[in-house]
């Protein structure tokens, strides 16, 4: 597994604590740095890095280190986060890994994750031996076909480390696979961004070694990567323990699916159809935001809409995660893009309830109408389905979602004719917004009958009848 260790304190790592922390190998190391200062490294002679410290991390949205590390870090926000990476090639690494940050805990206060990690002893590595890793963000395996990270984590998160190995991956033609222990769970930007690369979770398992955890199936290694195992029927066979876990009675997750388009002009301020459905659904507007997690940033309109300007300019698009008070489970992701229309958001928000706390349905063509006539909403898809309300995916089977509703917005109506969009047979159809330039909003269900997919189909190969 991984051999991370994360330093979390109250006072930010200045060059006094970092140093103590890099002489925690003796005086022998070399120290380089890449990533334009952003990641430490720590060599032995003549090797590559063993240890990484990436740029220590401000963060300051309560509930962050417990939503990711686990509440029994009795540590809250404000606090600096620093992660101390360790190779898995050199068995004294993590010791290393655990000095260094322990010597930064000891000097500055806080604590570890793992707790039992941190330590202030020198810790000799083998000479003239050195590693096989390949700069800070290399991998635990390299093969031809893929690259090969194992996470021992709680929670794999969508870190800086990992999206960026993520794009490195993708330009080098390797497929991603995070080989992880049967109790690890992916939060919802981690597995956003597996399901649009090639990449494998690769899930421990004691009866039949290793399974996927997305689909369940057998996997093993052949021809330099995790592949499916295949019976002699070429069949596929599940892991048992992908069997549909427990949810807690009440458990829900509502997902919205939003896609705004706006303008591109110089006074356009981004979020705003993301702060009113979490306004609108929890009373309140996101607690902070980032470019990965944790999420660090306080919420800010106005930032997030600098950070699109700044990688606009250069031809990139934005992609930012955002999460909710602690005590209201929600977290959404979305990604910025000028295209010929305009510049969009795509939009993707889960909240999590329970039977205290259930979800706001009600709400839905309240926040539909606000979409579609103050926020250019292009088009809004509402989802409903049991499972955990931390909002994370486990790796088990889990009941898929069911549709609740489906708005399209203005433009897309009068795009698609507004004759012929009032003229669809939908019992359960509302306009929405003035008469001359009305959206539509659909009910398909109440989140319970799986019917609701047979109605979306249709909806949308009669709106497409006329495209």
């Amino acid at each position: 597994m991984t051999q991370d260790v994360i330093a979390l304190t109250p006072q930010m790592p200045d060059a006094r604590s970092v140093l103590a922390g890099l002489y925690a190998g003796g005086p022998d190391l070399r120290v380089s740095s890449s990533g334009e200062g952003a990641v430490v490294q720590l060599h032995p002679a003549g090797g590559g890095p063993v240890v990484t410290v990436d740029v220590p991390l401000f963060v300051q949205v309560p509930g962050e280190v417990s939503r990711l590390l686990g509440t029994e870090v009795e540590v809250e926000a404000p606090v600096w986060w620093t992660e101390v990476r360790a190779t898995t090639s050199i068995a004294e690494a993590r010791r290393l890994a655990g000095s260094v940050a322990g010597r930064l805990t000891s000097l500055l206060g806080g604590c570890t994750w793992p707790a039992g990690a941190a330590h202030t002893s020198v810790v000799a590595l083998p000479f003239p031996d050195g590693s096989n890793v390949d700069g800070p963000l290399a991998v635990d395996v390299l093969t031809p076909r893929a690259a090969v990270i194992l996470q021992d984590r709680p929670v794999v998160a969508a870190t800086t480390w990992l999206t960026d190995l993520i794009q490195n991956a993708v330009r080098s033609g390797h497929e991603l696979q995070i080989v992880t222990p049967p109790g690890t769970r992916l939060t919802l930007p981690t597995r956003t961004l597996l399901a649009k690369v090639p990449a494998r979770w690769v899930v421990q398992d004691p009866e039949c070694g290793y399974y996927d955890g997305l689909t369940g199936a057998v996997l093993h290694w052949h021809e330099d990567r995790f592949t499916e195992t295949s019976t002699a029927n070429e069949d596929t066979p599940l892991a048992r323990a992908f069997q549909p876990g427990t949810v807690t009675r009440g458990e829900q997750q509502l997902h919205l699916s939003i896609r705004t388009t706006h303008p591109a002009t110089d006074h356009l301020l981004l979020g705003g159809a993301l702060e009113a459905a979490w306004q609108t659904l929890t009373g309140s507007p996101p607690a902070g935001w980032s470019s990965t997690e944790p999420v660090n940033l306080p919420w800010s309109r106005r930032q997030l809409t600098e950070l699109a300007r700044t990688r606009a300019q250069r031809g990139a698009p934005t992609w930012l995660i955002a999460v909710g008070a602690p005590d209201r489970p929600a977290i959404a992701t979305c990604r910025v893009v000028h295209t010929p229309a305009g510049v969009e958001e795509h939009i993707t928000l889960a909240l999590g309830h329970t039977t205290d706390r259930t979800p706001r349905l009600d709400a839905l063509p309240e926040l539909a109408e606000t979409l579609a006539t103050q926020h250019n909403l292009a088009s809004m898809l509402t989802h409903l389905r049991p499972a955990r309300a931390d909002l994370t995916t486990p790796p088990h089977h889990e009941p898929p979602p069911v549709p609740l509703s489906f708005t399209l917005g203005a433009d897309a109506v009068h795009t698609t004719g507004r004759a012929h969009v009032e003229s669809l047979q939908h019992p359960r159809s509302t306009r929405l917004g003035p008469a001359a330039r009305p959206a539509m909003h659909y009910t398909l269900g109440d989140g319970t009958d799986p019917s609701a997919w047979l109605h979306l189909q249709h909806l949308n190969k009669r709106l497409r009848s006329r495209q």
